[in-house]
């Protein structure tokens, strides 16, 4: 029977998620301890997948296949307890039955652990590619932890990297174009002997150089394996928090974002709080700005307490330098960030634009599908409890070629186009649903949605389908306007991303630890937990498989949690074959359609890792673990190549109570070193592909 660990040095329950306080402080500005900004009556997604979780155990009585959690690559500390010892031949045969699994999954699952360490599978190799403070720009020089600077930190990798893309870089072989968000800074890490009451100028000019995007060449050993970072390449590039960028859409030059230092309300200065993005068909990026709301202090505006901006100073008191940062001196600063914003890491030369078209709030991934005659379609979520997922399809075609022209064009095709919020609805009588998990009387556990219009914007203007909210407040103003038309309220949606093989979308829904608290929608109403603390994944399929589409059929692809636990589903697959999942976040798809899914403060004692799982097939919901990451960290970012994986190591070391002086995790570079967030590849030891 496997046994799960006891926490180790890793954060309580009082904080949700399994976070730290340090994390939630600094990632989100305390979110889940604030009130719950969606306020609305609206239907909660819980109330139509209740009794979801049982029945489908019900309904499975497959042969088991045995392939639970086994022994992991790198070593670390707090291992995992190990099994009895048994004899050689039958631990051979064991290996040999756990390594099978579908194509791009056929890897002995790592164990669950607490080790301060990446631990990957046995047969694999893994090297850090690049940390927080590396030089990546000509002048920029060597990381000095005790002699950091604004202008050193300009031309260094920034801070706690999340969303990851690998570009081609056509002419140089074995070379390709990494990209990184760098979502959020943690002065107590960075800082020696920092006091979070009175931090000092330099401090702060440090982290808004740490915030915001990384572009660096990275190249490939062809005999080890090892991806490396090539410094001062002409393509490296660093935008940070003072950086100028273009508003574009139907909310530029409106008298929502006009400020006095921008009284055109064009520019703006900066990304703030990046988190999951994506890649377009036309070799951009785009990174969904989230937890702005963090930065911004002295608010008393009804429409700032629905995306949680507080009404007094801020965590780092960035509004003491800055008066864009205090809503009572510059109001509409805070209206110019929450965006998708689009990066062309090809043109060193160009300004990034932040595309007000696929509305204003806590954006969560933002990828890209085609529609059958070219039109872009962009799925995001909007990571709060209680909120939405959304999607923007484009009345412009993309255009083939790489002339400027065309370059332009496709730059500009975000900016034309119709904004939609998800509604769901189950397809059972809500008398069925009582609350505890029993089966419904149809036998099944589906339903159907529609995509509901917010808002159309066109080269002429723009036009609200929201009665009461004008186009540029819906724009502005995204959340109040799904409030209106009923929206479904969700459990924090994090990324949503489209099976390139199949097209279905998958949503990954980390948790919501307010559920079933005072006013908010009653646990017996959602699912047959109290509390949703581990999350679960919704898989989504367009009507006709065309993206475009206003309606959408929907089902519950997993819920996580220990698969010992009754309340937990995977597919259907028999879970005594599967490895536990905690607060599903990050996902991403490898060559062959199985979906891999990251993890964002795991509540089962180990700690957060990297898990695949296959979409279809015989084999569909066997979910296996493929990584951990060290002590008090995040796994971001994941990219799925044919024979590399890379992650995003975030906030290694975000332990409450740690410091400079006092780290909780010495990754990656042992002890007597800064704790450092880092990019991590992952190849197999044989040179062959991952999972084959």
């Amino acid at each position: 029977m496997r046994k799960l660990l006891p926490l180790i040095g890793t954060p309580s329950d009082s904080h949700p998620g399994g976070r730290s306080a340090m994390t939630c402080r600094f990632r989100c500005g305390d979110a889940c301890f604030h009130e719950v900004p969606n306020t609305s009556s609206n239907e909660y997604v819980g109330d139509v997948i209740a009794g979801a979780l049982s029945r489908r155990s019900m309904m499975r009585a497959a042969a088991v296949v045995t392939v639970a959690a086994a022994g992991a690559g790198a070593v670390g500390v707090a291992q995992a307890p190990q099994a009895a010892a048994v004899p050689a031949a039958a631990a051979r045969e064991a290996a040999r039955s756990k390594s099978k699994g579908a194509r791009g999954l056929r890897f002995v699952p790592v164990a669950p652990n607490t080790a301060d360490a990446v631990t990957v599978p046995d047969g694999y190799r893994q090297n850090v590619v690049i940390r927080w403070g590396e030089p990546i720009l000509r002048g920029a020089p060597a990381f000095d932890p005790e002699k950091q600077s604004a202008k050193a930190q300009a031309g260094q990798f920034g801070y706690n990297c999340d969303f990851l893309a690998l570009l081609p870089l056509p002419g140089e072989r074995g070379r390709q174009l990494l990209v990184a968000n760098h979502e959020y800074t943690d002065e107590v890490l960075m800082f020696r002997g920092y006091d979070a009451a009175n931090p000092t100028r330099e401090q702060v000019e440090i982290a808004w150089a740490a915030h915001g995007l990384s572009a660096v060449v990275v190249e490939e050993d062809r005999r080890s394996g090892r991806l490396t970072a090539v410094s001062r390449h002409q393509l490296n590039r660093r935008v940070t928090a003072t950086t100028e960028f273009r508003l574009t859409g139907p909310v530029a030059g409106s008298d929502l974002v006009k400020t006095s230092a921008d009284p055109s309300g064009t520019k703006v200065l900066g990304t703030l709080n990046n988190c999951s993005g994506g890649v377009t068909p036309w070799g951009t990026t785009l990174h969904g700005e989230e937890n702005f709301n963090q930065y911004f202090a002295n608010s008393s505006r009804a429409t700032d307490k629905r995306y949680g901006i507080g009404t007094g100073a801020t965590e780092r008191k960035w509004e003491r330098f800055d008066k864009r940062f205090d809503v009572a001196q510059e109001p509409n600063e805070v209206h110019r960030f929450g965006y998708v914003v689009e990066f062309d890491p090809y043109d060193p030369a160009s300004t990034p634009r932040k595309h007000t078209a696929l509305g204003r709030f806590k954006h969560e991934a933002a990828t890209v599908r085609l529609t059958h005659d070219g039109r872009p379609v962009v799925y995001s979520g909007d990571d709060e409890r209680f909120d939405y997922f959304y999607k923007f399809v484009s009345s412009k075609r993309m255009k083939h070629g790489t002339s400027r022209s065309v370059r332009e064009h496709n730059l500009s095709l975000l900016d034309e186009g119709t904004l939609y919020v998800a509604k769901l609805t189950g397809d059972s009588p809500a008398i069925e649903i009582d609350g505890t998990g029993k089966l419904p009387n149809d036998g099944e556990f589906d339903g159907s949605g529609q995509w509901i219009p917010l808002a159309t914007a066109t080269a002429k203007g723009a036009v609200s389908h929201v009665e009461g909210m004008t186009a540029e407040e819906v724009f502005v103003f995204t959340r109040l306007a799904g409030d209106k038309v009923g929206a479904t309220k969700m459990d924090r949606p994090e990324d949503i991303e489209p099976n390139p093989v199949t097209g279905k979308v998958y949503v990954a829904l980390t948790n919501n630890s307010n559920r079933g608290v005072g006013a908010n929608p009653k646990a017996d109403e959602a699912n047959p937990r109290h509390a949703n603390k581990h999350g679960h994944v919704l898989e989504l399929t367009e009507r006709w498989n065309r993206p475009e589409s206003t309606k959408f059929a929907w089902s519950l692809f997993l819920v996580a949690g220990d698969p010992e636990d009754p309340a937990t589903y995977f597919a259907g697959f028999p879970k005594e074959g599967v490895s536990p999942i905690s607060c599903p976040d990050n996902v991403a798809f490898d060559p062959y359609g199985n979906l891999w899914i990251s993890t964002d403060g795991a509540q089962l004692g180990s700690h957060d890792g990297l898990f695949g799982v296959a979409t279809r097939g015989e084999r569909r919901g066997e979910l296996k673990q493929f990584l951990t990451v060290p002590k008090g960290a995040e796994t971001c970012g994941p990219i799925i190549q044919e024979r590399r994986v890379l992650v995003a190591v975030q906030h290694p070391g975000e332990i409450d109570g740690a410091s400079v002086e006092k780290p909780a995790s010495t990754w990656p570079d042992g002890p007597g070193t800064y704790v450092r967030p880092a990019v991590v590849s992952v190849w197999r030891a044989d040179g062959c592909d991952i999972g084959v």
